[in-house]
């Protein structure tokens, strides 16, 4: 007992019956007891709850780990006498031991989110930025690793001093799992679960092996796109929820009409149901269908692609010219042409993969007849000087000269222009040019 005896004697100690830690704070992760001062006796007892961990730390250097339990402080017990050992410097300076307690429980209700967005290549939208948000737990599964990495000297070591750098590795490691995975963003939803579980396995060895924290659960709460891709999305639903949009719109204008019924002195009503029915004509005739009995599914009843043509009639094309655009016979565009012969007139059908000007398309420029004397002339400027030339002439010109530059002038207009560029001349230099080369 002469080791007891001389601490007795050393001025300000204070013993030490039992050494326990009771935590009430619920994110304190290691508590270094106040042993400043203080001596440990003989009889003594460290007590460790469930979910703690003992750690006797003598001289700087980790001594032993103790488990939950009740361990009597004796010096014939091997480390509890290697502990006294080490503090010993004839009482002449500072204790220099500490005991540490580690809480070993499950830390619940992280929150975890993305700062930034991640990229990913997606199999449907190509490149997107996702963010991602949701909750994880970890405990302390190896306290030693833990004391010498993260704590050292600390006396108390909370979770707010590891958190931050546990959502940084899993953030990095979610961007690795998710795009390893390939799985669409639209089915990201249905694997929440499977994402949690292989991010969390492919992080425990490295959490292990550095700081001894076991990552215990890891939860996917949301995986979220940019604002303007998810109105995309939404407007890609509800054009799939509406389904048929030529019997929507028709039956909005029904609907028009009962209000309309229900309330007959209202003014301005019957303004909105013609308002409601012509939208819902143009609508149902931009889609190509017929006109029949309306029905709640497939619109109105007998409609196809489009209206079958009359037996017997003359075949349609689309026109555009200085009238503005409609769908014409033949016969009808070539009276436009012959009316106005100075304008540009274009065709367009079904297949085609743009407009074309009437002298490219065979059927029409057959029956368009040949311009009288008084046909559109040009002021012409180019080899052989300036002169006045009717379109034949001016595209003989052109075609005689395919290097040199011609320009043409019409009154009215602010200044020359390249002939090529005219569209009319233009049309006329492309009907009868050979095929380009294969």
């Amino acid at each position: 007992m002469a080791l007891w005896d001389t601490l007795k004697k050393h001025a300000g100690a204070q013993f030490l019956e039992v050494i326990d830690w009771v935590d009430d704070s619920k994110n304190t992760l290691v508590y270094r007891y106040p042993t400043f001062n203080q001596a440990i006796t003989d009889a003594s007892k460290l007590v460790v709850r469930e979910g703690q961990a003992g750690v006797f730390v003598a001289e700087g250097k980790l001594s032993d780990v103790f488990p939950p339990g009740t361990h009597a402080l004796d010096t014939r017990n091997p480390p509890i006498g290697r502990f006294f050992q080490s503090i010993v410097y004839k009482l002449e300076e500072p204790y220099k031991g500490d005991v540490y307690f580690v809480s070993t429980r499950q830390f619940t209700d992280n929150g975890w989110g993305t700062s930034t967005p991640i990229m990913l290549r997606d199999a449907e939208f190509g490149p997107v930025r996702i963010r991602a948000h949701g909750v994880f737990s970890f405990r302390i599964t190896d306290p030693a690793m833990f004391l010498r990495q993260l704590v050292g000297t600390d006396g108390l070591f909370t979770t707010d001093e590891i958190t931050g750098q546990l959502k940084k590795k899993l953030v990095g490691s979610l961007a690795q799992v998710i795009g390893r995975s390939r799985i669409p963003v639209l089915d990201l939803a249905s694997s929440y679960q499977d994402l949690g579980d292989q991010l969390r396995d492919h992080l425990n060895p490295l959490l292990q092996e550095s700081y001894g924290i076991t990552l215990t659960d890891f939860t996917v709460q949301s995986v979220s796109l940019p604002e303007e891709v998810e109105k995309a999305l939404d407007a890609r639903s509800k054009m799939g929820i509406l389904g048929n949009l030529d019997a929507y719109s028709q039956l909005k204008a029904a609907d028009a009409i009962e209000v309309a019924a229900r309330n007959p002195g209202l003014g301005g009503v019957g303004a909105s149901v013609g308002v409601g029915l012509g939208l819902g004509q143009q609508i149902g005739q931009q889609l190509g269908r017929g006109v029949g009995q309306f029905d709640p599914q497939t619109g109105l009843a007998g409609g196809g692609s489009a209206p079958p043509a009359l037996p017997g009639g003359p075949p349609q094309l689309h026109y555009s010219g200085p009238s503005g655009q409609d769908r014409l016979s033949i016969p009808e565009i070539v009276a436009r042409i012959t009316a106005d012969r100075g304008s540009s007139h274009l065709v367009w059908m079904p297949g085609w993969p743009q407009w074309k000007s009437w002298r490219e398309v065979a059927d029409v420029a057959a029956q368009v007849p040949p311009a009288p004397d008084g046909g559109p002339t040009w002021h012409y400027n180019g080899p052989g000087g300036q002169v006045v030339l009717g379109l034949d002439a001016l595209v003989d010109k052109i075609r005689g000269a395919p290097g040199e530059a011609h320009h043409v002038w019409r009154s009215g207009w602010a200044g020359w222009r390249k002939a090529e560029d005219v569209e009319e001349i233009a049309a006329a230099l492309r009907t009868g040019a050979p095929p380009p080369p294969p």
